[in-house]
């Protein structure tokens, strides 16, 4: 067997439909489209969501809240039972997280939750803290920074 005599298997290939090209080929005519109306048209029907001139359902629910998506930001997050885990590092920064793999993305800072307990003193460089996390790392004798 050569490259060039590969071939699909039979059957599992199907032509084209060719519409238009007589009476006898059974799309001939109309196409397969039937007598006129929105569907035979060019350019098919409207859109997903369209109820045939009914206002549509995502018009008709009420809208509520507040987003502020342009300028949300996300944070990595981290518990403290985490930072704990580390052995070699006395300062702790988003980089050096993302280098020993503990965090797979920044995202737009790193912020440190109070999840777990901390027996040694750190320091700990991140863009946010929680509340319970400053109180914790301070009680073990560590400093943290908001960089």
């Amino acid at each position: 067997m050569r490259i060039e005599e590969l071939q699909p298997a039979k059957g599992s290939r199907k032509g084209n439909k060719r519409v238009g090209r007589g009476v006898g080929s059974g799309l001939g005519k109309t196409s397969g489209k039937g007598h006129k109306g929105q569907k035979a048209r060019s350019g098919g029907t409207k859109g997903a969501g369209f109820e045939g001139g009914q206002m549509p359902l995502q018009r008709r629910l009420p809208k509520r809240g507040f987003t502020n998506y342009p300028f949300s930001r996300e944070y990595a997050i981290i518990n403290l039972k985490d930072l704990s885990r580390i052995e070699d590092l006395n300062v702790i920064t988003p980089e050096a997280l993302y280098e020993k793999g503990i965090v797979k993305d920044i995202k737009d800072g790193l912020k440190i939750l109070g999840g777990g307990e901390i027996t040694k003193p750190l320091t700990v460089k991140a863009n946010a803290f929680s509340a319970a996390a400053l109180k914790k790392i301070a009680g073990a004798g560590g400093k943290a920074e908001v960089i």
